[in-house]
């Protein structure tokens, strides 16, 4: 017997009817609320639970052998994702139980072997505790003594910064709403990392215009080299081009603006965003070299995919010229002959760097020694 006194349905006693019948099979309900009559037997039955009247105030209820809940399923295990994710599963929580007709989502990346990596958690972790706001970890009023055509090769670096940094934001976004969100982790990190880049472009353009009203240029070449990123259709591709061999490179890039830096705001501009781009390549390398571990004919397709893209962009000019002398100005610091003659070959230093880890990338992904050495010497020569 279930005294429910003068609480009602509405007030929460369907809560002490669902209690008692979870231990029950059968169970009589009885109370003083003057809508019980009309609020019972219609929960009831909306639940598959049989009822019969006592007396005015007295109902028996017999405990249905199927709910809504007969045909739900779990959504695996919440500590460790499965292999493949069903659309049915949705947007629900990885553990959850799921209610037998829920809408299925298009969320077509749902095999753990296309998305994950077993590193994902720790460097969402890694990422979340090393936030660095903007306005506080920036230098923004140190002094800026360099000659003027010296603070018009950093606009231009950071112009070129901006637009890249804007693809690296792109890119993973147009995936993240494709991917299942039974691999939070790896949804997570994409989101995080997608706020590093929106960081960057702040930062970058804020000391673009630190001293300068304008930005410069932006070419032809280079936004033909981004489109290609952003039009690759391929998770695993699309990983590749853009974090083992794009940020990649942009790493070597960034660790020479923070070294060749003449002022102490562009150096730590420099250092805190090459922070962020190593946990991204962490990421891409880690996820690929899972991936290429269980499909060894991945390992091709990302090769072909690096000659196609060599081809692709054959007829463009590569790294505009402007960037190149940005780069060596930066280097040589003056107008001396010998000065320029140090920033450039602190340049061709930088693309042998570059060249240097793209090698080392690609063996970490299964490539060979000259097969390494030959797709790094495909990448583009915009860098990105």
């Amino acid at each position: 017997m279930l005294d429910l006194l003068d609480l009602g349905l509405h007030e929460g006693a369907h809560l002490l009817i669902e209690r008692a019948l979870s231990r029950e099979p059968t169970i009589v309900v009885g109370g003083t609320s003057s809508t019980l009559a009309v609020d019972l037997p219609p929960w009831a039955r909306a639940r598959g639970h049989r009822i019969e009247r006592a007396d005015a105030m007295t109902f028996i209820l017999h405990r249905s052998t199927t709910t809504r809940w007969h045909g739900a399923e779990r959504a695996g295990n919440p500590a460790e994702p499965q292999n493949h994710a069903p659309l049915r599963w949705g947007l629900a929580a990885r553990g959850a139980l799921v209610e037998a007709g829920a809408p299925a989502f298009d969320l077509p990346l749902a095999d753990k072997r296309e998305v994950w990596a077993d590193e994902a958690a720790k460097l969402y972790a890694q990422a979340a505790a090393t936030q660095w706001d903007p306005a506080t970890a920036i230098p923004w009023d140190a002094p800026i003594e360099h000659p003027p055509e010296v603070e018009d090769a950093i606009v231009q670096l950071m112009t070129y910064l901006i637009e890249n940094e804007t693809a690296a934001l792109l890119v993973p976004t147009r995936f993240l709403g494709r991917l299942h969100p039974h691999f939070r982790e790896v949804m997570q990190l994409l989101a995080i990392q997608a706020a590093d880049e929106a960081r960057h472009i702040e930062v970058f353009t804020r000391r673009a215009r630190l001293r300068r009203d304008l930005l410069g240029l932006s070419t032809a070449g280079g936004q033909a080299s981004l489109a290609t990123l952003f039009d690759e259709p391929d998770f695993a591709i699309a990983s590749f081009l853009l974090s083992v061999l794009g940020e990649g490179s942009f790493l070597s890039l960034l660790w020479f603006i923070r070294d060749h830096a003449p002022d102490a705001c562009t150096r730590q501009v420099a250092k805190l965003a090459a922070q962020d781009e190593a946990r991204h390549v962490a990421f891409g390398l880690a996820h690929l070299a899972r991936h290429t571990g269980e499909d060894p004919t991945l390992r091709e397709r990302l090769a072909a995919a690096i000659e196609r893209r060599h081809a692709a962009l054959a007829h463009t000019a590569g790294l505009n010229a402007e960037v190149f002398d940005a780069l060596i100005l930066l280097a040589a610091g003056g107008w001396e002959p010998a000065d320029l003659r140090r920033g450039h070959a602190a340049v061709v230093a930088l693309g042998r760097a570059m060249d240097d880890g793209r090698r080392q990338r690609l063996a970490r992904l299964g490539f060979d020694a000259e097969r390494s050495a030959q797709l790094s010497a495909l990448h583009t020569r915009n860098f990105m």
